[in-house]
């Protein structure tokens, strides 16, 4: 990994826990990569480069790949399957509703996604939460990938390179939707299980913000990857370190602070989005005002019936 130090600067300081994280992550990811058939092209950009094996692809996943959270869409499984009650699920709403409207991650919501998650999985065996990670995926998310994003990263696939996805969603979720796409792996927030239990610890820190940027460089090092030559993927001002980090950084579907720094920077944009108010906030126009404010209130009326 320092053999690359002088070609990838740190942008902004990263913790020993966003160290140790990022550096589980990759872990995680290389020990899960499997050789799988990719699903059809859907069409190919410019970029990127093919035969360039030292570069490879790093997608963000929550609005970037896919419309809303993947914690969110994982919690309303774990939920459907009786393993938390209505109270837990109206946090879980009201993230959600939060991130639609905003269009941005709030950091005290995804600490307290996170943590509920990690109170709901104590106990659980590792195998079983992937087993229902299969479900959910078909339940929930399949439906919600962006086309757009889904072509470009099959861009890469056919250009011969590796694509990850990086997000702070539990790694074993990732995995599977990595899999489900396609794709090579995940690289994502890494849970302590022993003997094959989660004990409801961490390993590390979530990957968010520095700690994603020390995933990509930790996995790059390992994969002998030229990160001047790899891409990287996100809708969010949180994942400047990432993007940073790359010779080829993308703004997808972007919040305000990362439209406003990618035009600073000259950095590409892509907007699947459609409507005039997507262009501004991450709220999927297939679902229109009318769904999002009816969640809304769904969620607002869970969180008193809490109190």
């Amino acid at each position: 990994m320092a053999a690359l130090g002088w070609l990838t600067p740190r942008k902004r300081s990263a913790t020993a826990r966003s160290v140790l994280a990022g550096e589980a992550s990759a872990e995680a990811a290389r020990k899960s990569t499997q050789d799988l058939p990719a699903p059809e092209a859907a069409g190919k950009p410019d970029f990127p480069v093919h035969g360039d094996d030292r570069a490879a692809a790093f997608f963000d996943l929550d609005n970037t790949v896919m419309q809303g959270a993947a914690l969110f869409h994982f919690g309303r499984g774990l939920y459907k399957r009786k393993f938390f009650e209505t109270r837990d699920l109206a946090r879980f709403a009201w993230q959600q509703a939060w991130f639609r409207l905003a269009g941005t991650e709030d950091p005290e919501h995804m600490q307290d996604a996170r943590d509920s998650a990690l109170s709901i999985v104590k106990g659980h065996r590792v195998s079983e939460l992937k087993s229902i990670g299969e479900e959910i995926y078909d339940e929930y998310m399949a439906e919600r990938i962006w086309p757009g994003t889904r072509a470009l990263a099959q861009a890469h696939l056919d250009a011969g390179q590796k694509v990850w996805l990086v997000t702070a969603a539990p790694v074993e979720i990732a995995q599977v939707i990595a899999r489900r796409l396609g794709l090579t792996g995940a690289l994502g927030t890494v849970a302590e299980s022993i003997g094959g239990v989660y004990t409801g610890k961490l390993v590390g820190e979530p990957l968010h913000g520095p700690a994603k940027a020390e995933a990509v460089r930790a996995l790059a090092a390992a994969e002998g990857l030229d990160l001047t030559r790899c891409a990287a993927y996100s809708d969010s001002h949180n994942d400047i370190p990432m993007l940073s980090l790359v010779g080829h950084p993308y703004a997808i579907n972007p919040d305000s602070k990362l439209r406003r720094h990618a035009r600073e920077l000259d950095w590409r944009l892509r907007d699947y989005r459609t409507g005039r108010k997507a262009a501004k906030v991450g709220i999927p126009a297939a679902a229109g005002v009318g769904a999002v404010a009816g969640g809304t209130a769904a969620a607002i009326a869970l969180h008193r019936r809490r109190r």
